[in-house]
């Protein structure tokens, strides 16, 4: 899948000010990151599990 037809969305666990945006996006079999206040932000292209991982240490910390 091309990630130009992704449908960003702005993640709950950004900040609430904007200063922290993790903007996710996804896929069949796939989680996609990116940082929204960088223009043409490079992209992480993760499993589910690996998203879900991430998540849980996150949370965590």
């Amino acid at each position: 899948m091309s990630t130009t037809n992704l449908v960003w969305f702005k993640s709950s666990y950004s900040g609430s000010s904007g200063d922290d945006c993790v903007e996710v996006a996804t896929a069949p079999g796939t989680v996609h990151v990116r940082d929204s206040k960088i223009e043409q932000s490079p992209e992480l292209a993760l499993s589910p599990a690996s998203w879900s991982h991430f998540l849980s240490y996150a949370t965590q910390n």
